[in-house]
């Protein structure tokens, strides 16, 4: 059965140093999942060629079982940054941001604004200046803006990387939330929170997929050597 999204023998190069090599994932809804590594693995570059951002130097992306450019891959997903821009302006404004690009009704925005703040607890900020919050705040703003776009794959680059327990619990539930209706994906070098978080999880070391697998036997009986050293805390680089 052809999985909701799937990449096939992705590869991208800066000036001819591989940062991805021939990498193959699949994911659904319903199922968390996280890919890990340590930094420089490629985690991020592989986020953002699905996400339709950059371009890969060859291999290609589908969703539904069809192939998609970057503008078809811009519209089925939207992409969470580890580090959150904020516009000069009000959290209203930041949320409905991509509403307006995509020319949502007026008449729509507010309502769909609000049920996104809601989610992430951010009820009764929309007036609020969104650069004058803490970057938990921040970051939960960024995850509204998203989730206000409705779109079926999700993508979180390192969450919740530098912030506090209670902003991150409630991201993390977030998270979870939305995987009960859309594809989830979550890099991360944060152990604890993908045995958390994940169903399956792929391990990435210099730009290749050396592990994947349901996550209580990846964590628990792990096959490839690296990934061993890296759940024990031995593999740095």
């Amino acid at each position: 059965m052809t999985s909701l999204l799937e990449t096939v023998d992705l590869t991208k190069q800066y000036t001819g140093v591989p940062v991805l090599d021939r990498v193959s994932v699949a994911a659904d809804p319903r199922k968390i999942t996280s890919i890990v590594g340590v930094n420089g693995a490629g985690k991020t570059t592989l986020l953002k060629i699905i996400a339709g951002l950059i371009a890969p130097t060859s291999g290609r992306v589908s969703v539904h079982g069809r192939e998609c450019d970057q503008d078809q891959l811009r519209s089925h997903c939207t992409m969470v940054f580890q580090r959150s821009v904020m516009f000069g302006s009000s959290v209203h404004d930041n949320v409905a941001y991509g509403l307006r690009i995509n020319k949502t009704p007026n008449s729509e925005i507010a309502e769909e604004v609000q049920e996104a703040l809601a989610v992430v607890n951010l009820e009764g900020f929309e007036k609020r200046k969104a650069r004058r919050l803490s970057s938990g705040e921040q970051q939960r703003v960024a995850m509204a803006r998203a989730l206000a776009l409705d779109r079926e794959i999700l993508l979180f680059d390192e969450p919740t990387a530098n912030l506090d327990p209670a902003n991150s619990m409630i991201i993390e539930h977030v998270i979870k939330e939305s995987a009960h209706t859309k594809v989830v994906l979550v890099s991360t070098h944060n152990l604890s929170q993908a045995r958390r978080l994940s169903d399956r999880v792929i391990h990435l070391y210099k730009g290749r997929v050396v592990e994947e697998g349901e996550a209580g036997s990846f964590f628990a009986n792990p096959k490839d050597e690296r990934t061993k050293l890296f759940i024990n805390g031995g593999l740095q680089f």
